[in-house]
């Protein structure tokens, strides 16, 4: 479904370039949730970005439903492959009601039954009819990820980007949006790429997953391997233990790797 082969992005020119990332490859199957997991700055959202068509300058060949990937993408594109980003507050018009902010892809992608799309849509992220004027303000953090996710699916996609989609809201509400991320994936048999510093999010999300390091995949694992703490590269040991909660013995033997 998806295919990144020598991925290389860099931002800046000569001495200040920043090798955000370099030579990254992996594959993702129809209907396969993948995880890119790293620490901030490792590259993992520059990926997403340069997958969904907003960053442009990059390097090496992106494939997805085997269909090579150029600069500019096609309407057809943006039609197949959607993104939830991670910041509800910012990612949603202040000025747009939720019918708004729904109707917008719809009419951008010509469909004609856009009543009934945002009815079952609101229905789908477990809000109702109630909530289709309101404007993003009037919504709890939890529930304008939910608009987020419904802008993203309502035109039917077949991927779905999501760039840390829980680390923005409150622990309580972090369960909800995975599981309903998770239902939605198995009615609309949907692909994902998600994106986390988090290992238990990828843990329950994710098949398989790609560790990164300062712009590079240093491992890729199933999560069988995960769970059972089975991993070969010592930055994602590192990654493991960290998971597990601050320790002060740990954290005297943590290495950088670069």
């Amino acid at each position: 479904m998806i295919d990144a082969r020598d991925l290389s992005i860099t931002f800046g020119m000569g001495a200040s370039a920043v090798h955000a990332v370099q030579k990254v490859s992996f594959s993702v199957k129809q209907g396969e949730s993948y995880g890119i997991v790293g620490e901030s700055g490792s590259g993992k959202s520059t990926i997403l970005r340069a997958l969904a068509g907003l960053n442009k300058d990059w390097s090496g060949e992106l494939r997805v439903k085997d269909v090579i990937l150029s600069r500019k993408r096609s309407i057809d594109f943006y039609r197949g492959l959607q993104m939830v980003f991670q910041d509800p507050y910012g990612s949603l018009h202040p000025r747009h009601t939720v019918n708004d902010i729904l109707n917008e892809p719809l009419i951008i992608h010509k469909f004609s039954d856009r009543e009934r799309r945002i009815n079952q849509v609101l229905k789908e992220v477990g809000l109702g009819s109630d909530y289709r004027f309101r404007f993003p303000h009037q919504l709890s953090g939890g529930q304008r990820q939910r608009i987020s996710i419904a802008r993203a699916i309502i035109i039917s996609p077949s991927i779905l980007l999501l760039d840390e989609p829980t680390s923005a809201l409150d622990v309580s509400v972090q369960a909800e949006i995975l599981n309903l991320l998770q239902g939605m994936r198995a009615a609309h048999n949907l692909t994902y790429i998600l994106v986390s510093h988090n290992l238990s999010v990828v843990a329950h999300m994710c098949d398989r997953l790609a560790i990164m390091n300062a712009g590079k995949i240093v491992e890729e694992l199933d999560v069988e391997h995960l769970r059972q703490k089975t991993p070969e590269h010592p930055y994602t040991k590192q990654l493991l233990q960290a998971s597990t909660g601050y320790d002060r013995s740990i954290a005297d033997t943590l290495e950088w790797f670069d």
